[in-house]
């Protein structure tokens, strides 16, 4: 293998010797699939097989380097991922510069992005809440197997997975949902039902980029356990509903498509499709306007429908209204008249606007059995915006006992885009309420006691923490829109004041250090 680049093999200069009297083996990274990189583009330490997975520590795993064993073939651990041969080591060059940026397909956060963050997260928080739900969170590690049970799913090929120094297959979670049903499952019967959980992480998923999608996002999610009426659903879309208008978000810049799995089942049972291959089949149909129709054809006859199902498949997902499903399903079956009784309810909550049917929506995870729906940009420049359903049978995917559920994931990347477009992101300066100012060095501690005061009363103060000249003052104060400017003086300190400035008006007052507010 050839040479790793030097700023992969950072070391403290401590374990220069020992690191090289050592054989290392590679460092953590995504386990590769289909639609990982070309290996051109990877650095030539990471040259692999198909799914090779990489064990943890050079040094944790690393094996004495003799002459007996100096020229036998390495190989790592990897689970169920093969091996890799480990690369020489090499001497470290620390003048070589740290690439500043973040790794491909993730952010920093620096403090103006970090306020827009918090505004965003407090708004899914505080819709949240105002429904009634409660706020949960989950391991961001967690065990492969609850993301690798159910086949032909995308998110399969998409995760960052790795065996960690216990031997253990882990994951960085791709959604939210797997873990939910977990902690579900664990708390048992002592949880009355309905839950009613609310919850916003961070999820991992090593997929294509595009707009709005990142290799890391923040996902809000929503979910209602041990309620099986579509009252389930209707309550969940109508907090979407609130959250858009809360963010000046109108039926005109967004819309919900709504469909039922359901749709499916009835057309795939007349073909006397068995039931294991309707999850496979739904995974194909999401597929739709991402890849040519043809293609989906051909996956379809992969999975053993008949052309004659294919062809009433196909012409039943281009079904645009209820009225024309339910003549071409009747009006007796569960779809129908779910559906129907959703729209119903929409009425009720008043965002028949937002709603439309669509049949082609399907979702491209396997757990969904009912409703499913999908927030969507009315321009059609973005991809969707948020989505979920119904997922009764995910419990017992995982050991536990079945209850009904729904839910939804929202993500931030794809909103904030669509802000964009709209013009409705909000202007978030930083805001102090006071800057404190010693006007002599010796006054340092004497403006730290303002400060604490201040601090007491729940204000938000910048203290000046060098001597610095009054303009630089001024100028930092009109940099983080500071309010007010206290002075800390001599003469002034003598009797126990403070100089005041009220900078939006040039007013200037001396007050007790006491009557502060």
């Amino acid at each position: 293998m050839a040479a790793a680049t030097p700023s992969l093999l950072i070391l403290h200069p401590r374990l220069i010797l020992f690191a090289t009297t050592l054989r290392p083996t590679p460092l953590i990274c995504h386990q590769f699939s289909l639609h990982s990189p070309p290996l051109s583009r990877l650095p030539v330490r990471f040259a692999h097989n198909k799914h090779h997975s990489f064990s943890t520590s050079p040094l944790a795993t690393a094996t004495p380097l003799s002459a007996n064993n100096s020229n036998v073939n390495e190989t790592t651990r990897a689970g169920r991922s093969g091996s890799i041969s480990s690369p020489p080591h090499q001497v470290v060059d620390y003048s070589q510069k740290v690439d500043v940026n973040p790794p491909k397909g993730t952010r920093d956060f620096p403090p103006e992005e970090m306020r827009l963050r918090n505004w965003l997260f407090q708004n899914f928080k505080e819709v949240s809440q105002l429904f009634g739900f409660e706020e949960v969170d989950y391991p961001v590690l967690e065990s492969e197997a609850l993301y690798i049970r159910k086949a032909g799913e995308e998110i399969r090929d998409q995760l960052y997975c790795f065996e960690d120094r216990g031997n253990r297959r882990v994951a960085l979670r791709p959604e939210l949902t797997p873990s939910l049903a977990r902690l579900v499952i664990q708390k048992g019967k002592s949880v009355a039902l309905p839950i009613k959980w609310f919850a916003v992480g961070q999820c991992w998923r090593y997929e294509r980029m595009t707009r709005g999608r990142r290799r890391e996002h923040y996902q809000w999610n929503m979910d209602i356990i041990g309620v099986p009426d579509v009252t389930g659903e209707a309550e969940l879309i109508s907090s979407i509903v609130t959250f858009f208008k809360r963010i000046g978000i109108t039926p005109k810049d967004v819309g919900f498509k709504i469909s039922s799995r359901k749709v499916l089942q009835e057309v795939l049972s007349f073909y006397s499709v068995p039931e294991s291959l309707f999850a496979k089949a739904c995974i194909i149909i999401d597929k739709m306007g991402k890849i040519p129709m043809e293609e989906i054809k051909k996956e379809l006859e992969l999975v053993e429908l008949s052309k004659d199902a294919i062809e009433d498949l196909l012409q039943v997902l281009t079904i645009k209204s209820l009225t024309e499903l339910e003549e071409k399903l009747g009006g007796t079956g569960e779809a129908v008249s779910e559906l129907k009784q959703l729209f119903s309810l929409a009425e009720k909550f008043g965002y028949s606007e937002w709603i439309q049917f669509d049949a082609s929506v399907v979702r491209g995870l396997a757990y969904y059995t009912g409703i499913v729906f999908e927030g969507f940009d009315r321009e059609g420049k973005l991809r969707a915006i948020c989505g979920g359903g119904r997922y009764d049978r995910l419990l017992s995917t995982f050991g536990g006992d079945d209850l009904p559920a729904c839910g939804f994931g929202f993500g931030d990347a794809v909103i904030i885009e669509l802000l964009k477009e709209r013009g409705l992101l909000p202007e978030l300066p930083l805001e102090i309420e006071n800057i404190v100012c010693s006007l002599d060095p010796n006054l340092q501690g004497a403006a730290a006691m303002v400060a604490t005061v201040l601090r007491g009363k729940g204000q938000r103060v910048d203290l000046v923490l060098e001597n610095k000249p009054l303009k630089w003052v001024f100028k930092r104060a009109t940099r983080i829109n500071a309010r007010r400017l206290i002075l800390v003086g001599s003469a002034e300190w003598e009797k126990g004041m403070v100089g005041v400035k009220i900078l939006s008006t040039g007013e200037q007052y001396e007050v007790n250090v006491d009557e502060l507010q």
